[in-house]
C-alpha cells in the first residue's frame, strides 16, 4: 500500500479546488441556516445560477465572461423570490421540501433538450473561460510547489484566487453577524414570534438572508466552472447540498470557521477514504476466507457510506460540530 501517495492526496485535498468552492457554498448556507434557521436543501441551485450565468454570457449572449456576475445575481435573486415569497411565511420543513424540489427543476430545466441553445443540455457549455484563463501569471504546464503541495500552474492560480474569495467572505459574513441585522436573524432563528413583536419584518429578513447566502453560494459555482471550464448540469444535483451540509455541521453551525475547516476536514476525511480503499483492492477484491468484502468497482459506494455514517454519528455524539456551540441546533421548527 503506497501510504505516501495516500497522504500527498489527502493534504491536497485540504487546500485543493473542491474544498474551497465547499467552503465558500458552506459560508453561504451558513447564513441561511446557521444564523437564520432556514432549513434551504438546495443550495447546489444557487450554485447551479452562478455556473451557468458565466457559461450564458458566452455562449448563448456572446459577451464578456464577467457580465455572468450581475447575470449569476439577477438569476439568484429571481431564484429565492420564486422559493421564498411562497414558503417563507411556512414551517422550516416545508422550505426544506420547496428548496429541495427547486434543485432538482433547476437541474432538469438546464438540462433539457429544449433549452439546448442557450444551456447546452447534458453535455453543458465548455470553452467560456479564455478571459479568465489569461489571467493567469504562472504556465499552465509548469509545476509550482513543493511536496506534498505540488500543483499546475492553472491549479494553482485557481487556488490563489478561489482562497481569496473564501478570505473576502468569510470576513463579510463575520462583519454582517456581528452587525445590528445578523443579531436579528438570530433571534428569528431562536424565537421569531419574539422578533416580530419588536416591530421587525421577519418575513422580509429571511428574504434578505436567502438571497444573500444565494449569492455567496453563487460564487461557489463560479468557481467550480472556471476551474474545470466546463458547465455540468449533473455538479449541481441535490447531493451536492448535503455534502456541503455535512461539511457544515462538522466545522459547526452559526461559525465562519467551522464553514471553512469543516470544508476542509471533510475533504481530507472523504480523499482519504476513497485513496485508503482504491490502494486495499489494487490488487484484487478484498476477501475474508471465501466472502468478498469489497472490490474496485464498490469503493465509490462504499465512501458514500462511510459519510453517510459518519455524519449519523456526528449528530449523534457532536451535533454542534467541531467549532459549533450545542444551543446553535436548537431551531425553531415553526
Amino acid at each position: 500500500m503506497d501510504w505516501n501517495q495516500i497522504l500527498q492526496n489527502t493534504i491536497r485535498a485540504a487546500v485543493g479546488v473542491d474544498a474551497i468552492y465547499f467552503a465558500i457554498a458552506a459560508l453561504g448556507l451558513n447564513v441561511q441556516f446557521g444564523y437564520t434557521g432556514l432549513v434551504n436543501f438546495g443550495q447546489a441551485a444557487f450554485m447551479a445560477c452562478g455556473s451557468y450565468g458565466l457559461g450564458v454570457t458566452a455562449q448563448y449572449f456572446g459577451i464578456g465572461l464577467w457580465w455572468g456576475i450581475p447575470l449569476g445575481i439577477l438569476f439568484v435573486i429571481v431564484l429565492a423570490l420564486i422559493v421564498g415569497i411562497p414558503t417563507l411565511r411556512l414551517r422550516a420543513d416545508y422550505l426544506a421540501i420547496v428548496t429541495i424540489a427547486t434543485a432538482e427543476i433547476v437541474r432538469l430545466f438546464v438540462r433539457s433538450v429544449r433549452f439546448n441553445k442557450i444551456f447546452g443540455g447534458t453535455d453543458g457549455i465548455s470553452n467560456f473561460s479564455r478571459e479568465y484563463r489569461a489571467l493567469n501569471p504562472f504556465e499552465p504546464g509548469k509545476t509550482y510547489g513543493f511536496v506534498p503541495f505540488r500543483f499546475s500552474g492553472y491549479a494553482l492560480f485557481s487556488i490563489l484566487v478561489g482562497w481569496t474569495l473564501v478570505a473576502i467572505f468569510s470576513f463579510f459574513v463575520w462583519q454582517l453577524m456581528r452587525s445590528p441585522w445578523g443579531r436579528v436573524l438570530k433571534g428569528i432563528r431562536e424565537d421569531e414570534d419574539a422578533v416580530r413583536s419588536l416591530g421587525k419584518n421577519v418575513y422580509v429578513y429571511k428574504m434578505q438572508s436567502l438571497i444573500i447566502g444565494g449569492i455567496i453560494g453563487m460564487f461557489a459555482g463560479m468557481v467550480l466552472a472556471l476551474d474545470r471550464g466546463t458547465v455540468q448540469p449533473d455538479n449541481y444535483s441535490r447531493d451536492v447540498t448535503f455534502y456541503v451540509l455535512t461539511a457544515l455541521v462538522l466545522g459547526g453551525l452559526a461559525k465562519v470557521s467551522g464553514s471553512v475547516v469543516g470544508s476542509m476536514l471533510f475533504w481530507v476525511i472523504f480523499v482519504f477514504s476513497d485513496n485508503f480503499l482504491r490502494e486495499l483492492t489494487r490488487g484484487g477484491p478484498l476477501r475474508i476466507g471465501d466472502f468478498t468484502v469489497i472490490q474496485s468497482t464498490q469503493v465509490g459506494a462504499v465512501n458514500y457510506m462511510f459519510v453517510g455514517i459518519g455524519l449519523m454519528l456526528l449528530m449523534s455524539f457532536r451535533p454542534q460540530g467541531i467549532f459549533g456551540n450545542r444551543r446553535e441546533m436548537a431551531l425553531d421548527g415553526r
